[in-house]
């Protein structure tokens, strides 16, 4: 495989023997590894290339892993990265506390690391469907990331460039509700003002372009929360 069609994964471990466990298996499966042995180097990483998946410890000098997991939740460009946290802490309320962090998946040492690679293929299949593959399908709709083409019950779909962007992550995180804000910051970006409301005016215009007369209506909004792609009755 081209090694720049390889996941990266970024590991964020103090432990160097535990940072070289990690590297050897990984690479062994097929990934691309980078590493960070402190929370602020895993953010600057992060922020020059985007990791697919990240392994990230709790007990870290400078910054804990919860506190990198929030930033990264925080951060537009981050946000969306899947977070399998990997500690020494097993208890129940660690657990409860790491994935209320926004982690994706929680992992106590020792692990064994064919049990960690299943784990995050898992995580990546979920999270990042469209990681391996150009086409993205929904019910009846399908959505061609390379020609940039969107086709509905075998008709053509013809979407202005954010009606595009807002289907393409709806797609790619179907049922997941999204606040008017989140969408605000994934689809126009963390930088640019815009009012709330202009996704509603943009969310009317996808919903005119998907559905003619016999279509079901596949975004729905959910009252005081946002809107999601699914088949259930609005």
């Amino acid at each position: 495989m081209n090694s720049a069609l390889k996941p990266l994964v970024l590991i964020v471990e103090d432990e160097a023997d535990i940072v070289t466990l990690l590297k050897y298996n990984l690479e062994k499966e097929g990934f691309r590894v980078n590493a960070a042995s402190d929370g602020e180097e895993a953010l600057l990483l992060a922020g020059e290339q985007t990791p697919n998946i990240v392994l990230l410890d709790w007990m870290l000098p400078l910054m804990s892993g919860l506190e990198v997991c929030r930033q990264m939740r925080r951060n537009a460009k981050m946000r969306d990265i899947p977070i399998i946290m990997l500690t020494a802490r097993g208890e129940e309320g660690d657990r409860v506390r790491g994935l209320n962090s926004g982690a994706d998946d929680y992992i106590t040492k020792p692990f064994s690391p064919t049990e960690l690679v299943a784990r995050m293929r898992a995580v990546l299949r979920r999270a990042t469907p469209g990681i391996t593959d150009e086409t993205l399908q929904f019910a009846d709709v399908t959505m061609d990331l390379a020609a940039h083409r969107v086709r509905r019950n075998g008709r053509d779909v013809h979407l202005g460039p954010t009606e595009f962007r807002l289907l393409r992550h709806f797609m790619q995180h179907p049922g997941r509700v999204f606040s008017r804000e989140q969408l605000l910051d994934i689809v126009w970006g963390h930088d640019v003002y815009v009012e709330p409301r202009t996704v509603d005016v943009h969310i009317r215009r996808l919903r005119k372009a998907m559905n003619e007369d016999t279509d079901m209506d596949l975004i729905r909004t959910v009252r005081s929360a946002g809107y999601a792609l699914d088949t259930k009755s609005i």
